[in-house]
């Protein structure tokens, strides 16, 4: 193992930092690009790189010296495990969960593969046949809300909605919807111990297992029959890239799409003159949503990384076999490629920014994400007229989730 990172290393972990990150990346910035910092992933923490920049940030999202390999990932988090205070000397980290290679954890030619083989069932025309039904949902679920009672819209609606969405691409029957954000709701707190982790993961991965077997003996039309029906040079996937395909869309897929409602919303209220200026002009709604994006992106840290040979990264040297975790949020708060990074600007022009990733491992799903965020974000600017928060701003608080950006509550009065 590297020699241990310095005194403060572990402030990434605290809690506090979750509710104001961005100013703790601004302070990173201001000294460097990239840090040693202790990271904790699943239930294990690490002795990791936290890069910052975004230039930085852009470049090694497309590096291939940096893998996601996951049948050599276990031995790298081993190898750079950091044991809590608590912990007896010589204690190991917890037993990595079956991580079965998908997209998301593998490099090319596998990657390659995999990747195109998930673009057969989630093609962009799959994508625009959902919008009369994500436009029927989103009424459906707006039709609940009572003018100036309170509510809240994570539960109601941020999350509401793409859980169903996800629900309805797969399959899933909607009596299930609440298992999947309950067993997500465990696997992304940073809180929760390898055993509840571990619970969570087995009993997600045999519904899972449960539904490919309903859609063999029964094809719908939907992702997981697409799945099980595409085919590349004759060969498909096989059962462990299948469940491990099918997880990560179900948990990837509304996580994201939920935070950038919520947070779009937080904006929003923040910023009344930006929203009567959506109200007044929707075609400005897209652009906006590129700004919800970049300002308050629904990703904290991109998904772990390991150098397979040292990395160069401006005067700092990564050396091999290192855990990297690329920082989305910090990257797009960088004032060397966002002027006025702090500014929330719905016109800002094209921004690049890196919230859905870069490179090969860019999200496969963002246009359904954005499709979500626009719908949403059309029907309730003509909806409501007046957007009131229904309790202190101050007592608004922020995910203890290392990967994930989004407010636990935002409870609201509309009318």
């Amino acid at each position: 193992m590297l020699e241990q990172p310095p005194p403060g290393h572990r402030s990434l972990l605290a809690p506090e930092f979750f509710q104001d990150p961005h100013a703790v990346y601004q302070d990173l910035r201001g000294q460097g690009t990239v840090h040693r910092r202790v990271v904790k992933t699943f239930a294990a923490e690490m002795d990791a790189w936290v890069v910052t920049g975004y230039e930085e940030a852009r470049a090694l999202l497309a590096d291939p010296r940096l893998s996601k390999d996951a049948r050599s990932l276990p031995q790298v988090i081993a190898a750079n495990f950091v044991p809590d205070e608590t912990a007896p000397p010589g204690a190991a980290p917890p037993a990595a969960p079956p991580n079965p290679r998908n997209m998301l954890f593998s490099d090319p030619p596998d990657h390659t593969r995999l990747r195109r083989l998930i673009g057969k069932a989630f093609t962009m025309r799959r994508v625009e046949k959902m919008r009369p039904w994500i436009e029927n949902a989103t009424d459906e679920l707006l039709d609940t809300i009572v003018a100036d009672r309170a509510f809240d819209l994570v539960e109601e609606v941020a999350l509401a909605l793409p859980i169903y969405v996800i629900g309805n691409l797969l399959g899933v029957a909607d009596d299930r919807f609440a298992d999947i954000r309950r067993w997500n709701a465990v696997l992304t707190n940073i809180d929760g111990s390898a055993d509840e982790k571990q619970t969570a993961l087995a009993q997600m991965y045999a519904y899972m297992g449960g539904l490919i077997e309903s859609k063999r003996s029964q094809p719908g039309d939907d992702m997981v029959t697409a799945l099980l029906e595409a085919q590349d040079d004759g060969s498909g996937l096989d059962e462990g890239e299948l469940l491990s395909t099918i997880f990560l869309v179900m948990n990837a897929g509304y996580e994201t799409t939920a935070n950038m409602i919520s947070s779009g919303v937080l904006a929003l209220l923040r910023h009344p003159e930006v929203q009567e200026r959506l109200r007044q002009a929707p075609e400005l709604i897209p652009g906006a949503i590129e700004e919800f994006l970049r300002f308050e992106g629904p990703l904290n840290l991109a998904t772990i990384r390991f150098t397979k040979d040292p990395v160069q990264v401006g005067d700092v040297l990564i050396p091999r076999d290192a855990i990297v975790f690329v920082s989305l949020l910090s990257a797009n708060r960088d004032a060397g490629r966002f002027p006025g990074p702090e500014r929330f600007d719905i016109e800002r022009p094209a921004s690049g920014h890196v919230a859905f990733g870069h490179g090969i491992h860019h999200c496969l799903g963002a246009p359904l994400a954005r499709l979500e965020g626009e719908v949403v974000f059309r029907k309730l600017l003509a909806r409501f007229a007046s957007w009131q928060l229904a309790v202190p701003e101050a007592s608004l608080r922020w995910r203890y989730s290392m990967q994930f950006r989004g407010l636990d509550r935002l409870p609201l009065r509309l009318s």
